[in-house]
Parts: structure tokens; sequence; C-alpha cells
């Protein structure tokens, strides 16, 4: 809709290791992965591209910052009861990322009551577009 590439940090991190994410967390453990994940992302390049990070790319400092420096942070948030009915009972997790989302974010869409339609709308609007 924007005209953007898109880019998934995910798949991003898989092709430099040449493993699957479940593999380096087998192999590295937690934070070795969060390590791998935060000097990938603190290190990618991209231009009029959206960029779709892991959950977990907001515990490195590194690369929200590089995300700040290249671009626009827009944390689409769902509430708590949205994200249950799609992942189940995580609200400590829910609870402890959405205030670093929030802290991180220079654009927040609350996507309560918004289908994809309407949150593109919104965000849309909030970026000038």
């Amino acid at each position: 809709v924007l005209g953007y590439e898109f880019i998934d940090t995910d798949l991003v991190i898989q092709h430099r290791e040449k493993r699957l994410l479940r593999e380096i967390i087998a192999d590295e453990g937690n934070e070795g992965f969060l390590a791998i994940e935060n000097e990938v992302n603190a290190t990618l390049e991209a231009d009029k591209s959206v960029i779709a990070p892991g959950g977990s790319a907001i515990y490195g400092k590194e690369a929200m910052e590089h995300f700040k420096e290249i671009g626009t942070i827009v944390y689409l948030k769902l509430s708590y009861e949205d994200l249950a009915k799609r992942l189940g009972n995580l609200k400590d997790l829910y609870d402890e990322r959405s205030k670093l989302y929030e802290q991180y974010a220079e654009i927040t869409v609350d996507e309560s009551g918004r289908d994809i339609q309407g949150t593109i709308l919104a965000l849309r609007e909030q970026i000038g577009m």
C-alpha cells in the first residue's frame, strides 16, 4: 500500500546465520540468539522499507537506536485482549514488551477495533501520506 519494500528481520537473521531461528536458539541459547539478533538488526541497511523485527528485537538497545536513526519506529499496538485471542495468555510478555515499544516508538497506532485497512489508514494519516 505504501510502495515500500518489506523486510522481515527474522528471515534476514536466518539468511546471515544460515540456520533457522530455532536452530540458532538451540545452538546459542536465548542470550546468544538475542546477541545475534541485536547485531544483525543494528547493522541492517534499508531505504523506503517497512522493517518487521521479531518480537524480541525490542531488547536490543543498539538495534532499536539504529532503527530510529534510519527511519521512523511505528508501534502497532494491540490490546492485550486482541493479542490473547491470537496467541493465548502471554500477559507478562505483553506488559514487558509494550513498555519498551512505547519507549522507542515515534508513532503508535492503536489497532483496537480496527481491521487491517483501518490500521493502514490510521498509519497513513499519522505519517502524513
